[in-house]
């Protein structure tokens, strides 16, 4: 069983952007929200190597492992192998809309054949030994009513799927980029809400447009949790309300200062390890968003932490270009 709230403040998955190196970030600024990998398809865990894409820090927890495919048998064993890694979620994607997704029969074409997604979700389940989950739209194409909606909930959720993430947008499957359909196609919050209301058994998260608390909490009125996408990404410091506003922690955040002195001993090891350090730092470029400084922050980073050499001393450079506020 999920541990009660346990979605109430999810960061979305996003491809590129969620690697390791963001998770343990977050991480450091609040720890309850529930962090998500990027997709990992089916094929890059059977066919590839997959502790490159499976394995994280022990701090990452609650972390969940998306994955894309359409084949129940494929999707089981690589349930199989993340079983390994200890990850406190495991959540199919039928939300993304990209060509590349598509060609391989996943994300949100899938909508289109709830029955699959549902015997897929029964093989996940029988094998997965973390819950398994289903992100997804309101709908794709023309085949956005809410009776549509409400099909593809009740199907899937009969093969012991408890939560649903749920996008507040449909997809279009052509004719519109990735970030189009995060863009163009409306939101309806209504439809996410409505259908808490008909499945008040199922765990509900909403998904879409959401950029501040106050417009999360609204949304905790209606369903049992909320997940922040790209605002999370550019203004990580966000983050650093979640755990006393969404839930109730009383524990006092650190400033943006003391987010990257954190950081500084990962970003150490992980050099050691050899990764460069533009591999890392690419991802705290936003935690100084809207302060002073933080202009002169993003520069020296972008300017130097590219070089082959280039160390901890970058970060900290940049961290003394920006005046310290007092926590926050």
């Amino acid at each position: 069983m999920l541990e009660t709230n346990s979605h109430r403040f999810c960061v979305a998955p996003m491809l590129d952007w969620t690697d390791r190196h963001t998770r343990y970030f977050l991480r450091l600024i609040s720890k309850r929200a529930r962090l998500y990998t990027e997709m990992v398809t089916t094929g890059a865990i059977l066919q590839g190597d997959h502790e490159r894409f499976l394995d994280f820090s022990d701090e990452e927890h609650p972390l969940a492992l998306q994955l894309g495919g359409s084949d129940p048998v494929a999707l089981a064993r690589a349930c199989d192998v993340a079983n390994a890694y200890g990850y406190d979620e495991i959540n199919l994607n039928i939300g993304c809309p990209s060509d590349r997704v598509q060609s391989g029969r996943f994300g949100a074409c899938l909508m289109a054949e709830p029955q699959l997604v549902a015997d897929c979700i029964q093989a996940m389940a029988e094998t997965a030994t973390a819950p398994v989950t289903v992100k997804c739209r309101i709908g794709i194409d023309e085949q956005d009513s809410m009776a549509f909606l409400q099909r593809f909930i009740e199907t899937v959720s009969a093969a012991r799927c408890n939560t649903f993430i749920i996008h507040a947008r449909k997809a279009w499957l052509s004719g519109l980029s990735p970030k189009e359909n995060r863009e163009i196609p409306p939101l309806h919050y209504e439809r996410v809400q409505q259908i808490k209301h008909e499945f008040p058994a199922l765990n509900i998260v909403i998904n879409g447009g959401l950029t501040t608390l106050p417009q999360c909490l609204e949304q905790l009125q209606y369903v049992d949790g909320v997940m922040v996408g790209r605002e999370a990404y550019h203004n990580p410091y966000l983050l650093a309300q979640v755990d006393k506003a969404l839930y109730a922690e009383e524990t006092i955040p650190p400033s943006r200062h003391e987010v990257v002195r954190l950081m500084l001993p990962y970003i150490e090891e992980q050099l050691s390890r050899g990764s460069r350090l533009n591999h890392i730092s690419r991802h705290i470029l936003g935690i100084f968003n809207g302060l002073g400084g933080a202009r002169a922050f993003r520069r020296h980073i972008s300017e130097h932490a590219h070089k082959a050499r280039a160390g901890v001393d970058v970060i900290e450079q940049a961290l003394a270009l920006v005046p310290e506020q007092d926590n926050g």
